[in-house]
């Protein structure tokens, strides 16, 4: 019999994920974590994101700057330093040793080398094609990275913080997520990128699928069916009654849009991938903290915890993300 996804540790794996840019996808993830790690789960932060937005919005730059110069060596920590052997074909994937650096927050650190891997990715889905060993070992890598992580560190959650686009890299990471977000602003450009979306997701799904079936006997796979949950709004400004209604029109729009070009599409392969109502989708909305952005990114913590700034607003920050953290938790569990 084939075993698919066996020793996988039970923790949630999931993505906040949309391939349009700007939407503050990793502010959200942390000041999420954080809130998840203020309710007692321990989280597990995941950059794949080449750009290594998440690991330096949480470490210092001298800090970050020494990982990247030293991820090639034996001592080396970051995503990249635990994939090499199984690239460069000398073995399987390394065990990295990861750091808390929120309370309850883990972090395994993101790598620029990590870009050689997604062009790698390419040529790995070819050869799961292929029904070749290497290709399906290929596509569960990071996964399998990650396990490890999340099985020594007892982890509830996992979130992968991920690129702005629908190349290869994404396809695996969204392969391996239980569940999924899609950060929006309230603006025209969030709404068209809806349907871009939700067809790469479709796509993906059913490519795998087929992949699944040609895997040979005793092959670790993805399991390929990311759960939508719903979305987030955020970004958004109410300085006059105009604004406010352009606000709420676009917010419309969004809710809309999720639903024909997320859910009914993902709905024609499993109804499982997307359950609810629309406004069950509707995760939370998230202001502009203005005041406090530059704050939390200096000081590498979340909105509510900075040093300084208005006590209204990290009060509202907390309301805020605690209600999406705990309807993460009812979505999950």
């Amino acid at each position: 019999m084939r075993k698919v996804n066996q020793n996988r540790h039970k923790s949630a794996r999931l993505t906040l994920y949309n391939h349009k840019g700007g939407v503050g996808k990793t502010t959200l993830v942390i000041n999420i974590a954080a809130a998840l790690g203020s309710l007692g789960k321990r989280v597990l932060l995941v950059d794949t994101d080449p750009q290594c937005n998440l690991t330096s919005y949480l470490v210092e730059s001298d800090v970050v700057d020494n990982w990247l110069d030293n991820s090639d060596t034996d001592e080396g920590v970051t995503i990249w330093s635990a994939l090499k052997p199984f690239i460069e074909g000398t073995g399987g994937v390394k065990n990295i040793k990861v750091s808390e650096r929120l309370d309850n927050v883990f972090l395994l650190p993101g790598d620029i080398r990590l870009s050689e891997f997604e062009q790698e990715l390419n040529q790995i889905w070819v050869e799961c094609l292929q029904r070749k060993p290497r290709g399906f070992k290929g596509a569960s890598a990071i996964s399998e990275i990650v396990n490890n992580i999340a099985t020594k560190e007892k982890i509830d959650y996992i979130f992968y913080d991920v690129g702005p686009n629908i190349g290869p890299l994404n396809r695996v990471i969204l392969l391996d997520c239980d569940y999924f977000i899609v950060p929006a602003a309230c603006d025209l450009f969030s709404v068209r990128a809806l349907k871009t979306l939700g067809r790469s997701l479709y796509d993906w799904i059913k490519e795998w699928q087929i992949i699944s079936l040609l895997a040979p006997d005793n092959t670790l796979l993805l399991p390929g069916k990311p759960e939508y949950i719903g979305y987030i709004l955020q970004r958004f400004r109410m300085y006059s009654e105009s604004i406010a209604s352009q606000y709420a029109a676009y917010a419309t729009k969004l809710e809309k849009s999720t639903y024909s070009d997320i859910v009914e599409v993902l709905r024609k392969i499993d109804k499982d991938l997307a359950k609810g109502t629309p406004s069950q989708h509707k995760l939370g909305q998230v202001k502009d903290f203005a005041s406090l952005a530059p704050l939390s990114q200096t000081q590498g913590v979340p909105f509510f915890a900075v040093d300084g700034g208005s006590a209204d607003q990290k009060a509202q920050a907390v309301e805020e993300f605690i209600s999406i953290a705990n309807k993460i938790i009812s979505a999950t569990e």
